[in-house]
Parts: C-alpha cells; sequence; structure tokens
C-alpha cells in the first residue's frame, strides 16, 4: 500500500500540535507501508516541497494555501497515483479533496482543529477565513474518512458538520515519543536566562494565538504566590495585535512581580525538554483544543498539568491524578483566570502532590499513548477503505 500524507508542516519546520503528529506519525507509518509526503516549502529529507506561484506574492494567504494545494494535488499523481491520500488541516485539505476527485483513490482528513470553532482567525486572513472554512466543510463532506484526535474532537466535527455520517468519523488519539520525551537534568537554558532552580517554575509552551489562552495565564499569574516563577516560551504571534497585546500584558506582569522570563523564539526540542522537566507545573489554558499534545509532553517530561477542561484535553489530563482541571467559559473569564491562578497556587504550595502527579502523568503518557498504537490503528483504517 502507498499513501499520500498532505500537510503544512514537516521536519524542521514544525511550529504546532499538528506538524508534532504528522512527524511522529510518519515515522511509525513507514515501518508498516509506503508513505509519500507531500508538505508545504521546499524540499527537504522524507518530503516533497510545494510553494505557492509568483502570482500568489501579493495574495491573501488563504489564496496562496489553494495555490500550494494545486500543486499537492497535481504531484499525487506522480508517476502514478498514490492507493490513498491523507491530509493534515484545512491548509491541505483541499489537496486531498482534489486528489480524490482526480484519480478516483479515498481520502482520509484528520481534524486537528475546526476553523469555525475558531472565529479569531478573522483577524488573521480577513476574508480569506471564510475560504479556509469552505476549504475545510467542502473536504470534511467528500471525505471518505474523517479522523478525530480526541472523543471530544469526534463530538465537535458531528456538531459542526451535522450531514456527516458518524460512521464516517473515526477517534485515534495523538501519540507521544516517551523515549524522546523524558525528564532531564539540563538546566543550562534557564540558568542562562537567571531562572532560580530553587523557586517554584510555572511554565507555558505554545504560539501566540487566541486558541492558546495566553493572556489567561498571564492575568492569572499577577495571583500566583510569591516567589512563582513564570516561563513563558511563546512565540510566533497570529497578528500584529495581539503581539503588542502580549508585550503589554507581559511588561505589566514584571512591573508587578520579579520572576517573569519570557523566550519569544522557536526552541530545541532539547531545550523544550529543559523547560518542562525544570518545571513545577506546566499550564494549558486553552480556550480551545482538540487533544493537546503539548499536555502529553509535559506529562511525559514528568510534570504536573493545570489545564483548560476544553475538547480533547480531559481525555489527557486526568483531574486530580495527574494534574488539575479549570472549567473554561468564554462567559466568563473572570472566573477562569482566578480559578486558575487557584489551581496553580494549590500545587506550588504543595510540592509533594505536584511530584506525585508528575510521576502519574508520566505513567499514563507510556502506557496510553504509544505512536506505534496510532500508526497502526492508521493503517487499519486505510485497508478498510480500499
Amino acid at each position: 500500500m502507498r499513501t499520500a500524507l498532505l500537510t503544512k508542516e514537516f521536519p524542521p519546520d514544525i511550529y504546532g500540535g499538528a506538524g508534532v503528529h504528522v512527524d511522529y506519525l510518519v515515522r511509525e507509518l513507514r515501518k508498516l507501508i509506503e508513505v509519500d509526503v507531500h508538505a508545504f516549502g521546499a524540499d527537504r529529507p522524507g518530503a516533497m516541497g510545494h510553494v505557492a506561484g509568483p502570482a500568489m506574492a501579493d495574495a491573501n494567504a488563504a489564496l496562496a494555501t489553494l495555490d500550494v494545494d494545486l500543486a499537492m494535488a497535481a504531484a499525487v499523481g506522480v508517476p502514478t497515483p498514490a492507493d490513498l491520500v491523507h491530509s493534515h488541516t484545512w491548509y491541505a485539505n483541499m489537496a486531498g479533496h482534489w486528489s480524490k476527485l482526480l484519480y478516483d483513490i479515498p481520502h482520509v482528513a484528520t481534524a486537528h482543529s475546526l476553523e469555525p470553532r475558531r472565529p479569531w482567525k478573522a483577524e488573521q486572513l480577513g476574508g480569506g477565513y471564510r475560504l479556509s472554512s469552505w476549504a475545510e466543510r467542502t473536504a470534511y463532506l467528500g471525505a471518505d474518512a474523517v479522523v478525530a484526535v480526541s472523543d471530544g474532537m469526534r463530538a465537535d466535527v458531528l456538531e459542526v458538520y451535522p450531514e456527516l455520517d458518524p460512521e464516517r468519523v473515526h477517534v485515534i488519539r495523538n501519540g507521544i515519543d516517551t523515549d524522546i520525551y523524558a525528564p532531564v537534568d539540563d538546566r543550562s537554558l534557564l540558568t542562562d536566562l537567571g531562572v532560580d532552580l530553587d523557586a517554584p517554575i510555572v511554565a507555558f509552551v505554545g504560539r501566540i494565538t487566541r486558541q492558546k489562552g495566553v493572556g489567561h495565564l498571564i492575568a492569572a499569574a499577577h495571583d500566583f504566590p510569591a516567589g512563582t516563577q513564570l516561563l513563558l516560551c511563546a512565540g510566533a504571534p497570529d497578528t500584529p495585535e495581539i503581539a503588542a497585546e502580549t508585550t503589554a500584558a507581559v511588561e505589566e506582569l514584571r512591573a508587578s512581580r520579579p520572576g517573569v522570563f519570557w523566550l519569544d523564539g522557536m526552541l530545541t526540542l532539547d531545550q523544550v525538554k529543559q523547560v518542562l522537566s525544570a518545571a513545577t507545573v506546566f499550564c494549558c489554558p486553552s480556550v480551545y483544543e482538540p487533544l493537546g499534545i503539548v499536555n502529553l509532553e509535559a506529562m511525559a517530561c514528568e510534570t504536573a498539568v493545570v489545564a483548560s477542561d476544553v475538547g480533547g484535553i480531559p481525555e489527557v489530563v486526568q483531574d486530580g491524578v495527574t494534574g488539575l482541571l479549570v472549567h473554561y467559559d468564554a462567559a466568563e473569564e473572570s472566573t477562569f483566570r482566578r480559578e486558575l491562578a487557584a489551581a496553580v497556587t494549590a500545587l506550588v504550595d504543595d510540592p509533594a502532590r505536584a511530584a506525585a502527579m508528575g510521576v502519574a502523568g508520566r505513567e499514563r503518557a507510556v502506557r496510553d499513548f504509544s505512536w506505534t498504537a496510532v500508526a497502526e490503528q492508521t493503517v487499519a483504517l486505510y485497508r478498510s477503505l480500499l
């Protein structure tokens, strides 16, 4: 069997959870079947690259994306069409849909997020948000199978797209490589920043976007116990506006308390593991999260997690066992921030409890979230469609 896997992100160009998913999924799939990867950008080891044509230089980003999708769909048929095409995120969904129509092959689409659940993207794409929503909807309704990365995500897919036959929506959860993500002793990144390793550390790793809720965390940090440090590993802002908001919020926090550190560039894997391993608490204040691979990464590094209870997060973080969940309601954001601060405080004030949750988190990551199992389930789905 030969599958064409279509994605925006592929190593070394990874900036989000969908890219991490594709990276590890492809590694395991290639042990089982042939996989041709088509990704945005230049050719690289393991993937054929595709870029928008020069006519798209000044076009809306959504139009440029569809131009890349056209190139991808054409390449799927060279030298002969793959047996099946598998697209990831709206960026590549139309390439998968067009490949299905062109070559009469099954199309599998993995739902890492849903455009109608991310209305703030209109700030970023303008009218292109309507195009991205159209592309996702068209591809999902035409797909032979839609993979949801959590039970919560499956429910979301069927709520947003009620025309979909529920039997075509399958849950295959994200995984984690616990050989790669594991506690490390190196703290050089933190000591170079001036982080006090003897004081509590609350860490965040993620993009600066409305979805990730970093603004809620910064606001909640005003109420963290004295001496608690905040380590923000946050970059790639969606818009200049949210970048400016975040900068202003961090400066305000720094004016009110010491121990606020902000790394706004991309970290290496080794640096991410340092941050996760050193943290007393990892905080994930997302307002929308289909699963949240970063929580698995923190758990695998033996760190307690405080997270919102949205989407698939409760399927990863066991409340009271591997961390604490905080209810998020968009109509009660001030309450969410207070309760986020209270949950962090509860673990900072009880380091033994936080450490025990970290141990339980790694045990759960090792036991329940294997990329080998994800790949095997994915191949079984492919075979059912051929």
